[in-house]
C-alpha cells in the first residue's frame, strides 16, 4: 500500500503537464499515453526495492549529483578491464582515484563491424556478449552503490543499428516497422530535406539517406549508412524508447546519457536540430524518470556553443537535463593550450559562470571522442583570427608541426575542402608528454607533467563535475596500435589512437616515488582533496574571473560567505607574473607549503597555484 501511495503522489504531481505535453505532440493519441502510463507503473513495480531506497533517499537531497565531492571517470570495458566482471574487480582502484561517479562507455549490443564505437545499438536490452550480461550489470551497479559510487550509460535515441529488430522488419517490407524510421519510395523528400539540413559527417559518411535495394526504398540516415534515424513523430517509437530507458535504470543504472538530443525531431524545411519538439521530448523524460525512478539523474549530449546549450536545462519551474557537457570550455582549452593567449578562455568561464546555480556542468579535459575547434571565432575575430586559417595551424599545433610543440596527436574526419578536421590524442601526449618521454630528456619531461597538472588544477576549480578519461591520472599516452587492428572500421578510425587499454602496468608505477605516474597522480589527488574539503569549491560559490593584465595567465575568485579560493594558471611555457592585488591578508597555499600574500605573484612556465583564505564575518 505505501508503495502504490508513493507512486500516485509522484505521478500527480506530473500527471496534468505530462498529459498536456503528450497529447500536444501526438494529437488524437490519448490510447498510447494510457498505454504509457500503464506501463510506467508496471516498470515501477519491478524497480527493485534497493534501487526505490535509493530513490528516496535522493528525493530528500534532489541535488545530490552536483555535491562538490562528485569526481567522474569515464572508461571503455574492455580497454579498462575486458569485461563487467573485470570492471567489478577493479572497483578498489577507481575508490583509490576518489571516483564516485562511473561513466561506462556504450556495452549494449552493437553488430561487429558497424558499430561506431558502440552508438549503433541492435539490442537495448543485451549486452555485448564479450562484455558480459545483463545480471553481471546489475550486479556491477549494485557493487558500485555499495561503495557510493553512481554509474552513468550512454542511452542512444536518435537511432538504431540496422541489426535492430524494427530495422530489420522495416527492410522486410512492414510498414509498422517501416512507420518508426522514415521511409520514402523516391528521392524527392529526401532531397528536399538535404537542402536545409547540414551534413554530420560529410567526408566519411556523406548525406542525410541512404538507398536500400532490399525494399527498394530511401531510409534516413543522418550519422551513417547503418545507423537508421527514428521517428519520434510517431508516438509508438517514444512509448518503446521510453520502456527501454526504463528496463536499463532498473538494472541500477543513475545518469543515462542522452546522446545526440539536439537531432531527435525531424521536420522538413528545417535543418533539424534543436527544434521545440525536442525539448517537449526531454521535458516528459524528465517527468518520467521523477515519477518511476526520481534517482536517476539525465546527461544531455549537446555539442554546441553555451547560446544552444542552455535551453536543455529547461527552466527552473520546468526542468529538462539535470547536467550537460561543458564542450566548448574544453576546446576553449586547447586552443589556449596551443595559443598560450588565455582571452578567450577568459570570456567563455564568464559565460558560464553568469548562468544560474543550479545549471550542472560536466566539466573535462579529454573524453571519448575528437576535439572539434567549434571555438567562438565571432569573439576572436578583432584579434586577427580567421576561423579556417586557426583550425589549420591548431591541428598543426597538436601534430607537432608548428614552432614549439611537443604535441602529438592524430586528425579525424580530415576534409580538404571544407578545412574543418578535428583532433584525436590523450591528454599527456598533447602535452608533450610522449614526445619528451620518446627524446628522454627531462627538461621537456619536466614541462609536460606541469603542464598536464596544470590543466587539471584548471579543471577542478571550474563548477560543476570534474570527470577524468581513465588514462589521464597516470598520463597514459597515445596508442597507436589501432592502425594493425584487424577490425577495419577501428582501423580507420583515429579517435581510437586514445582508446587504448588501460596500462596496468604503468599503473603499479603511480606508487613509485618520482615516476611520472606517481608526479602526475599524487598532483591530482591533492586537487581532489584539497577540491573536496574546501567550502568555496562548493556549487553555491559565487565565481568569476580577475584580471592579471597578462594575456598568458588566466585567474579564478571562488567565494562561499567568509571563504574565498583564488586559481592562477599560467598557458605558457615561459614564467609569467600575475599582476593581481587581494589585499595584505595571507593565503594559505593549497596546493603547495605555507603561505603567500596575493599581490603580482611570479609563476614558472605552466605554473599554477590554488590559494585559500578565510575571515571573520
Amino acid at each position: 500500500m505505501k508503495t502504490a501511495q508513493e507512486y500516485q503522489k509522484r505521478l500527480q504531481r506530473h500527471l496534468d503537464e505530462l498529459k498536456w505535453l503528450y497529447c500536444e505532440l501526438y494529437p488524437g493519441r490519448e490510447d498510447m499515453f494510457t498505454q504509457l502510463c500503464e506501463q510506467m507503473e508496471a516498470w515501477y513495480q519491478e524497480r527493485p526495492e534497493s534501487e526505490k531506497k535509493l530513490d528516496r533517499e535522493r528525493e530528500q537531497e534532489p541535488a545530490w549529483y552536483s555535491r562538490q565531492d562528485m569526481l567522474g571517470m569515464m572508461l571503455y570495458i574492455d580497454a579498462f578491464a575486458g569485461n563487467l566482471k573485470g570492471v567489478k574487480k577493479k572497483l578498489p582502484y577507481l575508490e583509490a582515484c576518489n571516483v564516485n561517479y562511473l561513466h561506462l562507455m556504450p556495452f549494449l549490443d552493437t553488430p561487429k563491424g558497424k558499430s561506431d564505437g558502440g552508438y549503433a545499438v541492435a539490442d537495448y536490452r543485451k549486452v555485448q556478449p564479450a562484455l558480459g550480461t545483463m545480471e553481471e550489470l546489475a550486479s556491477l551497479c549494485s557493487a558500485c552503490h555499495e561503495k557510493k559510487m553512481s554509474v552513468c550509460m550512454d542511452f542512444v535515441m536518435n537511432h538504431t543499428s540496422e541489426d535492430h529488430e524494427w530495422a530489420k522488419r522495416a527492410l522486410a517490407g512492414e510498414k509498422e516497422y517501416q512507420d518508426r524510421y522514415f521511409f520514402y519510395d523516391t528521392p524527392d523528400i529526401p532531397q528536399e530535406f538535404e537542402k536545409t539540413v547540414p551534413q554530420v559527417f560529410p567526408t566519411t559518411a556523406p548525406g542525410n539517406f541512404t538507398w536500400r535495394d532490399e525494399c527498394k526504398k530511401y531510409v534516413m540516415t543522418s550519422f551513417y549508412p547503418y545507423q537508421w534515424d527514428l521517428n519520434y513523430s510517431n508516438p509508438v517509437v517514444f512509448n518503446e524508447m521510453v520502456y527501454n530507458m526504463l528496463y536499463l535504470v532498473n538494472q541500477g543504472i543513475d545518469i543515462v546519457r542522452i546522446d545526440a538530443v539536439p537531432y531527435i525531431w525531424k521536420q522538413l524545411g528545417t535543418d533539424c536540430r534543436n527544434l521545440p519538439q525536442v525539448h517537449t521530448i526531454v521535458r516528459m523524460i524528465r517527468m518520467i524518470t521523477e515519477i518511476v525512478c526520481p534517482g536517476v539523474v539525465l546527461l544531455g549530449e549537446v555539442v554546441m556553443e553555451p547560446a544552444k546549450v542552455v535551453p536543455y536545462f529547461g527552466t527552473l519551474e520546468k526542468p529538462e537535463c539535470h547536467m550537460l557537457y561543458n564542450v566548448t570550455t574544453m576546446a576553449s582549452t586547447w586552443h589556449t593550450v596551443a595559443t598560450k593567449e588565455v582571452a578567450l578562455l577568459k570570456q567563455q568561464m564568464d559565460v558560464v559562470n553568469s548562468l544560474p546555480k543550479e545549471y550542472v556542468f560536466l566539466n573535462y579535459l579529454r573524453c571519448h571522442d575528437d576535439i572539434g575547434w567549434g571555438l567562438d571565432y565571432d569573439f576572436l575575430k578583432p584579434s586577427g583570427i580567421q576561423e579556417i586559417p586557426h583550425k589549420k595551424y591548431l591541428n598543426e599545433y597538436f601534430r607537432g608541426m608548428a614552432a614549439g610543440s611537443d604535441a602529438r596527436g592524430e586528425l579525424y574526419n580530415d576534409d580538404p575542402v571544407l578545412q574543418d578536421a578535428r583532433l584525436c590524442g590523450t591528454t599527456a601526449s598533447l602535452c608533450g608528454l610522449e614526445t619528451s618521454l620518446q627524446a628522454k630528456d627531462p627538461a621537456r619531461i619536466e614541462r609536460a607533467i606541469q603542464k598536464i597538472l596544470m590543466l587539471n588544477a584548471y579543471l577542478f576549480i571550474q563548477s560543476g563535475i570534474p570527470v577524468i578519461y581513465s588514462g589521464d591520472e597516470i598520463g597514459q599516452l597515445n596508442d597507436y596500435s589501432y592502425k594493425d587492428d584487424p577490425d577495419a572500421d577501428r582501423a580507420a578510425d583515429s579517435r581510437y589512437v586514445h582508446r587504448g587499454h588501460f596500462r596496468w602496468e604503468l599503473e603499479k608505477k603511480r606508487a613509485e616515488r618520482g615516476t611520472v605516474q606517481n608526479r602526475i597522480f599524487e598532483g591530482m589527488q591533492k586537487m581532489e582533496k584539497a577540491r573536496f574539503a574546501c567550502g568555496p569549491f562548493s556549487g553555491k560559490a559565487a565565481v568569476w574571473t580577475y584580471d592579471t593584465y597578462n594575456s598568458h595567465v588566466l585567474c579564478i575568485c571562488r567565494q562561499l560567505k567568509n571563504e574565498m579560493v583564488v586559481g592562477v594558471f599560467n598557458f605558457s611555457d615561459e614564467p609569467q607574473t600575475a599582476w593581481i592585488d587581494m589585499g595584505e591578508m595571507p593565503f594559505q597555499d593549497l596546493l603547495g607549503k605555507g603561505e603567500c600574500v596575493l599581490r603580482n605573484i611570479i609563476l614558472p612556465g605552466n605554473g599554477y597555484g590554488w590559494y585559500y583564505k578565510t575571515w571573520e564575518e
